[in-house]
């Protein structure tokens, strides 16, 4: 591991401070604010440090690209809302007197069914099953959770998605994986042992089910709603603006489900995949742009006014914008720990005892701890990938063996696992932004669940590093 920098322990102190405040005073904003200004005091670079690190962080195509696409997808929300097409299709599924337990089953396979962008998938989710859910008593802690639970899990076990060109992209060069396509076979091969991922999507379905009982504070949340008839807690601030949750149809508007609703739908799943297929890059944001624009005309069409289709646009930015500031103090965290060297700090302290038999299991606590650190899947994978995939092949004598893919889908699984219910993570913001749940509440009542998931798979991983 040589060339890793970092700054000892001292690294892992503004993630350690970003936590520990969000979950004190349920202030995600001036918990992230807090923590970023103390890790740019501890590198020693003084006060001017701030704001340099928010251009370097913010000013990239990474945030560009996510700024862009959550505009879009708060633009196409509010589109929905003003044609009625969400309140059409909670119609629709209102006729069909699904029970309780069949509508929290349905958002967990539409979860599934919207693979192809974790981003959309917790925003399409929460935002569609809204209304269902709260007329069904579920709390929004409860639907944030299926949303968010269906979301990256999924999108990491399926090969055609970004997350598996990216992680099959870093295996490139590594023992004898010599091109784009045989790190791919080995992300597929590795599916079957992504423990961590697998085991949170089916905890989805049969907590939904009934299977398992709920415990912890998701417990606590359910019974509120049920018996109180109380969606969000006494005092919840829920992560969405009133205009995409408040938004009537325009008055007159005869809502078509298909075109208002399905067919942009169906626009963005075919750029999406189609994109993916053929140019090996999902062109997500030029779907939902796409569209958007495309619902636009519709509702010309349909008669509302231009202006009005104008203001509904701007309605969707100005909802939308609780969940960007928060991401773009996320990514500003991020790159602050990646100056400090945090990930290379907990990688460091681990080498010194590390072997064969543990290297899966140990790889997993890793990319978790590294992820719910700092709120990134793919900044995760970018960081261990590249260290333990060498050291999986070294073990194996250049063989892909089960250890090696044990190890690979070790990092990817770790890797979800802070994707899925860190407070700084995009994703478990954009989850409470579909659910219009509490931030913190969302990611306290998921912890328990994400923690059981990840405990089954460390066991697994164990298991397999002494079996193979």
């Amino acid at each position: 591991m040589d060339g890793m920098t970092h700054m000892g322990f001292i690294s892992v102190i503004p993630a350690v401070i970003a936590v520990a405040l969000a979950f004190k005073t349920r202030n995600t904003v001036f918990s992230l604010f807090i923590a970023i200004f103390i890790g740019v005091l501890l590198t020693g670079e003084g006060l001017m440090a701030f704001p340099t690190l928010l251009k370097t962080s913010l000013g990239t195509t990474s945030f560009s690209w996510i700024l862009l696409l959550e505009i879009f997808i708060g633009i196409l929300i509010a589109f929905f809302q003003r044609t009625g097409a969400i309140q059409g299709f909670t119609e629709v599924m209102k006729n069909k007197k699904l029970s309780r337990k069949k509508i929290q089953l349905t958002a967990w396979v539409m979860g599934m069914f919207v693979f192809f962008s974790d981003y959309f998938s917790p925003l399409f989710v929460g935002s569609t099953m809204r209304s269902l859910s709260d007329d069904a008593k579920i709390s929004r802690e409860k639907l944030a959770y299926i949303a968010d639970s269906t979301s990256a899990p999924v999108s990491v076990l399926v090969p055609i998605t970004g997350w598996a060109v990216f992680i099959s992209g870093l295996l490139v060069g590594i023992g004898p994986v010599e091109t784009a396509e045989q790190g791919m076979l080995i992300f597929t091969k590795a599916v079957f042992f992504n423990f961590y991922a697998i085991i949170a999507v089916v905890l989805v379905g049969l907590f939904s089910a009934g299977i398992i009982p709920e415990f912890g504070p998701m417990k606590k949340a359910e019974k509120r709603a049920l018996t109180e008839g109380k969606v969000l807690r006494d005092g919840a601030e829920p992560l969405v603006g009133e205009e995409l949750t408040d938004t009537p149809p325009y008055p007159g508007i005869k809502t078509h489900v298909f075109f208002d609703f399905l067919f942009p739908v169906f626009i963005v799943i075919c750029i999406a995949v189609g994109t993916f297929i053929t140019l090996k890059s999902a062109k997500t944001m030029e779907a939902f742009l796409t569209a958007s624009v495309v619902l636009g005309i519709i509702m010309r069409i349909q008669g509302i006014p231009f202006k009005d289709i104008m203001d509904t646009a701007m309605k969707g930015m100005k909802g939308i914008m609780p969940a960007i500031i928060i991401l773009a103090l996320a990514y500003s965290i991020n790159g602050l720990s990646k100056q400090m060297g945090t990930a290379n700090y907990i990688i460091s302290i681990t080498e010194t005892w590390l072997t064969p038999n543990l290297l899966p299991f140990v790889t997993f606590l890793i990319a978790a701890t590294i992820s719910f650190s700092t709120g990134s899947s793919w900044g995760t994978f970018a960081i261990v990938m590249p260290i333990a995939a060498p050291l999986a092949f070294n073990f194996s004598g250049n063989e892909i063996t089960f250890l090696v893919l044990a190890t690979v889908s070790a990092v990817a699984g770790g890797g979800v696992f802070g994707d899925h219910c860190s407070p700084l993570s995009d994703t478990t913001i954009l989850a409470s932004t579909g659910a219009a749940a509490d931030h913190i509440d969302h990611v306290k009542t998921q912890i328990p669940y994400a923690l059981t998931a990840a405990g089954f798979a460390a066991i697994l991983y164990l298991i397999i590093g002494f079996v193979v």
